[in-house]
């Protein structure tokens, strides 16, 4: 059987076209049943736009679920989920949870497609609160996994350490990494540095069954010598929008300044394909999105902007995520530091 994946087809800046490409590509590399949510006509204009005029004959497993309302950027979150009961994002989440669906991805709003997985898909037994995971390139070439990166403003120390959980687990099964190196964000290596919630949180690290390895600081992200870093969602989304308005930064002033100076043949090719291989690097979209860890089922969260590669890496995340039976990890292994505690 298929691993089947609702794709909200209308959430992002430019839908459905780069939903529908997306979907497309994931469809004919990955082995995966699409179903593509938003109104219908203009789902099916676009597939035929790009060729696919019926996935079926095309080989292509692909489906149309009708959606007649689309929750837009500028919609109150609250307002939007609760009156908004055929947008795309909620018959997504519906999908997935009477079990059409193995899990979701949507480049929508994010506070709604948070507040809509909850809601609709519930958090697992032991997890308090849900996090999003954010993944950052390293020198190492190795990924980092920062969570939090915008689902809870504030939090406890037993957010944080459930976090750490999560994102260890995260690691482990879909990034490889054998024994995950876990840290806590501060603003200092030593224990004794940090605000109330750092230290109060330090002792619950060292205690859980991790491989903690002691604050951290913003430096340490991209250096590849720590797997997972913990936050509450208040630093680690500052942290996450500082980091892609950096990489903008820099991969523009190294266009301007190639285009600028004069080389010889030999070293302008060699300089665009160094630039092309940073640019690969640190291009988000080799990551797909943003996965919330605390459901019950897995939802995806990328960029409004987000490209078609982005969609179909965001489509491939959550494939992995359902065949390691990462939720399933995740609370097992929550519900054992619960019992110790």
């Amino acid at each position: 059987m298929l691993t089947t994946i609702a794709v909200d087809a209308m959430g992002g800046d430019n839908a459905p076209a780069i939903e529908v490409e997306g979907a497309i590509q994931a469809a004919r590399d990955l082995r995966v049943r699409i179903l593509l949510i938003g109104r219908e006509e203009q789902i099916r204009a676009e597939l035929a736009r790009q060729g696919v005029h019926d996935p079926r004959k095309q080989r292509l497993h692909i489906e149309i679920v009708n959606a007649t309302e689309v929750i837009t950027m500028d919609d109150p979150v609250a307002q939007a989920v609760r009156r908004k009961r055929d947008s795309s994002i909620r018959v997504a989440a519906r999908l997935v949870r009477e079990g059409k669906a193995h899990g979701l991805v949507s480049a929508g709003n994010t506070g709604a497609v948070m507040a809509t997985s909850v809601l609709m898909l519930g958090t697992l037994p032991s997890v308090d609160r849900p996090a999003l995971a954010g993944i950052f390139p390293t020198l190492k070439g190795n990924g980092t996994v920062l969570l939090d990166v915008g689902a809870n403003a504030e939090c406890k120390p037993e957010h944080l350490q459930q976090f750490a959980i999560m994102g260890s687990v995260y690691s482990r099964s879909i990034l490889g990494v054998r024994s995950p190196r876990v840290g806590l964000m501060s603003i200092g290596e030593e224990d004794i540095k940090g605000n109330d919630l750092t230290k109060e949180t330090l002792h619950l690290m060292k205690e859980a069954p991790i491989n903690f390895i002691g604050n951290v600081e913003g430096r340490d992200i991209f250096t590849g010598d720590v797997d997972v870093i913990v936050s509450d969602g208040f630093t680690g989304n500052v942290i996450l929008k500082t980091s892609e308005g950096l990489v903008e930064a820099i991969m523009g002033l190294l266009k301007t300044e190639l285009g600028q100076t004069l080389l010889t043949q030999t070293g302008a090719i060699l300089s665009r394909q160094a630039f092309r291989s940073v640019k690969k690097r640190l291009d988000y979209s080799e990551f797909g999105g943003a996965p919330l860890l605390g459901c019950k089922a897995i939802t995806v969260i990328c960029h409004g902007s987000s490209t078609p590669k982005a969609i179909r890496n965001a489509i491939r995340v959550a494939k992995e995520f359902v065949k390691e039976k990462l939720s399933e990890r995740i609370e097992s292994e929550i519900s054992e530091i619960t019992l110790i505690q």
